[in-house]
């Protein structure tokens, strides 16, 4: 057990103890190993036992985490002045992926309406029943004059114009952990060598394994295999990493990305997310990947500590989300900070009407003041450029990301902070060019950006 971490209830123990059971008979039924991105989902999205599919409160100071949306309607408020041009050059039709509370979704639509550029349809995908009640009941009980215009989906539509956005989704997928080591004697593949046939010569590229989890006895443990998976070791070996090194890769966030470049007919996509460009993503110094488990706000590393209570989350490479997407005939527009996006979305003019007494008490306490943000704090606002630690906003002054106080802004032991960061791309969309007039964007850093 993580030292310090809060005690949970009997109860809860006894829902950890039957997801537990349930990820046991599965590695049994696979021979004894499962991938981890396999323990990963089961942990997350088990039906009725994983953590964001059972009852169990996530969100704000009584749940695991905090997400930005939850600290202040500024977030959503700024978000919405984004979505106000890309609906103009696409489809008056929003599509939110995994809502949570369902707080952003009625910030956006109270400030839309405020506007006077309400959306005919507001579509949220959601998989968690539980908070898809939550959601709903958000909705009646604070804007019921705007709920006939939400909508809730078991799956992504066929086909969508319009604005999608995604709040820290991509970085609960499910991910693959990956181990590269330039060491023979490591190489899980040294017992088919043939017999008399000698040692082999040391290795020039490095040996990939996969990390997968199995048991000993009925404790879960780590054990490397060869990958299996032939798109998982084909993007492991285009990664350029230091021997004796550890990270994750999602083929499940950049299937995500597939299929919605494909449903999309015309609009924009922004994902607001904790993460890093290739280049940040596999640094040296990050040789134990980016992992992170979640629990009554306190942060750790041991994704086997009572699955089904705890959030586990993966950072997220965009460059890869980008390559994807940009695969799948999307136009990569901008990645920046939350902290430029938010200031160029406005959020400084929303400030100015809030006086610092008159801001909720938990804002305060999260360190959410109007100084930091003036002060270009890192983070939101829309899709900018390249990197915003290297590139200014745009000429209208829109940006794209902050650092406002989200869920996991608390690094685990050793583990280097990541900045949220907000990546835009606009699909087989005519209005390319009016999007792009719009956000201020300089097309010319895409190539540096995603070399990263």
């Amino acid at each position: 057990m993580p030292a310090q971490l809060p005690a949970p209830s009997a109860d809860a123990l006894t829902h950890s103890a039957q997801l537990c059971e349930l990820i046991r008979r599965d590695i049994r039924s696979q021979g004894g190993w499962i991938p981890f991105s396999r323990f990963m989902e089961l942990a997350l999205y088990a039906p009725g036992l994983g953590y964001y599919t059972a009852g169990a409160r996530k969100f704000g100071e009584a749940g695991d985490f905090t997400t930005a949306p939850e600290l202040s309607a500024l977030f959503g408020r700024a978000l919405a002045n984004q979505l106000i041009e890309v609906m103009r050059a696409s489809a008056p039709h929003i599509l939110e992926l995994g809502a949570g509370s369902g707080k952003l979704a009625l910030d956006i639509l109270t400030q839309l309406a405020a506007r006077g550029t309400l959306p005919e349809s507001y579509s949220i995908l959601e998989v968690s029943a539980d908070l898809r009640q939550r959601q709903q009941a958000l909705l009646r009980e604070k804007a019921p004059h705007l709920a006939d215009r939400v909508h809730w989906l078991d799956a992504l539509p066929e086909n969508f114009s319009g604005a999608v956005i995604a709040n820290e989704v991509l970085d609960a997928l499910p991910v693959h952990l990956l181990h590269w080591r330039l060491d023979a004697d490591s190489d899980p593949a040294a017992h088919l060598l043939p017999p008399g046939a000698g040692q082999a010569a040391p290795p020039t590229e490095p040996a990939i394994t996969e990390r997968g989890v199995a048991l000993e006895g009925t404790r879960f443990i780590w054990r490397d295999r060869l990958p299996r998976h032939p798109a998982l070791l084909e993007f492991a070996k285009s990664r350029r990493v230091p021997d004796d090194y550890l990270s994750e890769i999602s083929l499940a966030a950049r299937g995500l990305i597939a299929s919605l470049c494909e449903r999309l007919d015309k609009g924009a996509m922004i994902f607001i997310d904790y993460g890093f460009g290739a280049g940040e993503y596999y640094h040296p110094q990050r040789n134990r990947g980016t992992l992170m488990c979640h629990y009554r706000h306190h942060a750790h590393a041991d994704p086997f500590y009572l699955p089904g209570l705890q959030d586990i989350t993966s950072h997220v490479d965009f460059t890869a989300i980008a390559e994807t997407a940009i695969d799948h005939g999307a136009h990569f527009l901008g990645y920046t900070s939350q902290a430029h996006f938010l200031i160029n979305n406005g959020v400084t003019d929303f400030l100015k009407a809030v006086s610092p007494g008159a801001l909720p008490d938990q804002q305060r306490r999260h360190g959410f003041p109007q100084s930091r943000l003036a002060a270009g704090h890192p983070r939101l606002r829309s899709a900018c450029r390249a990197t915003a630690k290297t590139h200014p906003p745009g000429r209208n002054g829109r940006a794209v990301q902050s650092d406002c106080a989200g869920k996991r802004n608390r690094p685990a032991a050793g583990r280097i902070p990541a900045r949220r960061h907000v990546a835009q791309l606009v699909v087989k969309s005519s209005a390319e060019q009016h999007v792009r007039r719009q956000l201020a964007l300089n097309q010319a850093n895409r190539k540096s950006w995603l070399e990263r």
